[in-house]
């Protein structure tokens, strides 16, 4: 049967922080998550000379989430990409209607 009370955030952060949000999602009770390394556009092009530190290379990572748990991944993931700075990134999280091969943790 499928699971369908799931959560999907989805983080889209600057390289060199992605193993650092992994494992702050893990931390804060997450299963596991999938990443993809991509490259975007946007905020570099609007910020000008402030956009030097702004990694063109990102790393996107899912990762699915009993509700439960929703608020305290997402917190220790926007602290550990740093998304609450300038050009640090963006988090969202999406209801999933049904999912299967999810282990849920014991929450």
């Amino acid at each position: 049967m499928a699971n369908k009370k799931l959560q999907l955030m989805t983080a889209v952060v600057q390289h060199h922080l992605g193993n650092a949000v992994i494992d702050a999602a893990l931390t804060a009770g997450a299963t596991g998550a999938t990443y993809f390394f991509a490259q975007g556009t946007g905020v570099r092009q609007t910020l000008g000379q402030a956009a030097s530190d702004i990694e063109v290379g990102k790393r996107v990572i899912n990762i699915l989430v009993a509700p439960a748990l929703t608020d305290k991944v997402l917190k220790a993931v926007i602290a550990a990409g740093e998304i609450d700075k300038p050009g640090g990134g963006v988090a969202y999280v999406q209801d999933v209607l049904q999912a299967v091969g999810f282990v849920p943790p014991k929450v």
